[in-house]
């Protein structure tokens, strides 16, 4: 074929695969994967991290699983040394074909392996909502891209350092696919077809380019060293070290989380009494807040006198359900002492400790509520308990493997099936769904950082007012900046600022996000009246 023609093709099957996923996709109505279809025909390793996230999430056995990788690690390298024997540069020798299949399939399930740790952790920040996951779980994407686009092409890819030509090349094409993702999730409907084309078209000259990089490089630096060998080694034990790294960079379990309202006496504007809910690894040593009114709620409950019990870290894995009943009576035991109305203010899992007990319970005096840093659409995927099969089995079972490995040193652990994780896994419609839907009777609003944006999928995140504030998780609520106006807000004031980058950041992240798990599909979740966002985008509507 003349090296014309060759282009044409290669920029047809670029673009055709993008546009069929995004076709099935309007047909059956998820919107919240609309950011995914330009990796289809990507450069490796975005293109095994797009397929796995897929499998990860749409698989409801082990036989299904195990099928489904195989069968994406054939396809896959099947479909690289198409694209690669298109993409090869005139003039230039090129292995045979049964080298070049050998080579792609092998690199498939190179890519597989190495991969699918951090797809299993996207899998967990669909399900906590965590953007901190979602963002260690592209590093080793970078890290890896342009060693394993060598791979497919060049015999001794192993070795050497990638040039910079080459890394430039294999992170453009990440530019470009967050670009697309948020294109995709920009466009209305049909538009989605033409953006997928254009993606795909673009992926087509990556790969002309890369392919082009790898066989032709300049001088390789380090040619002896096994720097490839190391890079996925690294990229593999990132996998065990991220949510040890994750609790540190949230705070851990050593940090005393007190916001303004505990260190600071409430002005005379306010008339309610407060209670103020620490998030998820808090902890509290039964220090009183500086005034009256503002009293800490206890994961383990009150004492003979009606009082908040000091907790340490691992109180927090209850269920939320548990812990909403434990509000309840600590709500009641302050409304009977101070004889005011109650506002609650939590943090995170305190959030939504607050907004489980909006839901289940009377709000009785409970007239405001505030929501720092709420888990935006939390529960977009589920995985099942041990010992039974259902949609993401598999995905289960590596995450407990990560989860244990990354606990062995830590003193107070994290499990992926702890509690409060499966609370929310249960729920998952609920919270996907209502979590910042206004209650009845009750003055709502969320403070969200701005790195919540990347956190919730297209589509509408809030029908409650919100303060939206540049931050990473966790960063708002200590500011003096947003305590002045959580009195403003208790004492009726109208408190809201929207930010024009949430929006922005919000379909940047689209891309990059698993796709999430349709609510009528799985049978734990059949009886919910809840609306789905992951099929509308739309928040707090009934099925």
């Amino acid at each position: 074929m003349r090296s014309r023609g060759r282009l044409v093709t290669l920029l047809l099957l670029s673009a055709l695969l993008p546009v069929l996923e995004a076709a099935v996709l309007l047909a059956v109505g998820l919107r919240a994967a609309d950011g995914l279809p330009p990796q289809v025909t990507a450069i490796w390793p975005y293109d095994s991290y797009h397929d796995l996230r897929w499998l990860l999430v749409y698989h409801n056995s082990w036989e299904s699983f195990l099928v489904g990788l195989l069968g994406v690690t054939l396809l896959r390298g099947l479909l690289s040394v198409a694209l690669t024997l298109l993409a090869w540069p005139a003039g230039v020798p090129r292995p045979d074909r049964g080298w070049l299949v050998r080579r792609n399939l092998e690199v498939a399930l190179l890519a597989a392996v190495v991969v699918s740790p951090w797809a299993a952790l996207s899998v967990a920040f669909s399900v906590v909502s965590l953007s901190w996951y979602l963002f260690a779980s592209l590093g080793p994407l970078l890290l890896l891209a342009p060693f394993l686009v060598r791979a497919g092409v060049v015999p001794d890819w192993w070795r050497g350092l990638p040039t910079i030509e080459l890394a430039g090349w294999a992170w453009l094409n990440f530019v470009v696919l967050t670009l697309a993702g948020a294109l995709m999730a920009w466009s209305p409907g049909g538009w989605m077809l033409p953006v997928a084309a254009l993606a795909g078209v673009v992926n087509g000259l990556l790969w002309q380019r890369t392919v082009a990089a790898a066989v032709l490089p300049a001088r390789v630096r380090w040619a002896r060293v096994p720097v490839a060998p190391v890079a996925v080694v690294l990229a593999m034990a990132g996998a065990v070290w991220t949510p040890a790294l994750i609790g540190a960079i949230g705070g851990g379990e050593n940090v005393d989380w007190r916001p303004p309202i505990l260190a600071e006496p409430l002005p005379a504007k306010v008339p309610q009494a407060v209670i103020v809910l620490g998030g998820h690894h808090s902890h509290w040593d039964g220090s009183p807040a500086a005034d009256p009114r503002v009293e800490r709620f206890s994961y383990r409950g009150l004492d003979a006198q009606g009082r908040p019990l000091p907790y340490e870290p691992d109180a927090t894995h209850q269920s939320l359900d548990s812990s909403s009943a434990l509000l309840a009576a600590q709500v009641d035991a302050l409304h009977k002492r101070t004889r005011r109305p109650i506002a609650l203010v939590g943090e995170s899992e305190g959030a939504m400790v607050a907004r489980t007990f909006l839901e289940r319970l009377p709000s009785g005096p409970v007239t405001a509520v505030v929501l720092f840093d709420p888990l935006v659409q939390p529960g977009r995927a589920y995985y099942p308990p041990p010992g039974h099969e259902g949609w993401g089995v598999a995905t289960g079972w590596q995450l407990r493997g990560i989860f244990w490995l990354a606990n062995l040193p830590q003193e107070h652990k994290d499990v992926p099936d702890s509690p409060f994780v499966r609370s929310l896994l249960a729920e998952a419609p609920f919270y996907r769904n209502r979590t910042l839907c206004p209650v009845a009777g009750v003055r709502m609003i969320a403070f969200l950082p701005t790195v919540s944006a990347a956190e919730a999928p297209p589509g509408e995140y809030s029908q409650i007012p919100v303060y939206e504030q540049p931050a990473l998780h966790g960063g708002v609520v200590g500011g003096q900046i947003a305590g002045d106006r959580v009195t403003d807000f208790l004492a009726g004031g109208p408190v809201r600022r929207l930010r024009s980058e949430y929006r922005f950041l919000q379909r940047l992240g689209a891309a990059w996000q698993a796709p999430s798990l349709a609510a009528s599909v799985n049978p734990i979740w059949a009886a919910t009246r809840e609306g789905d966002p992951a099929r509308t985008g739309r928040k707090c509507e009934s099925r």
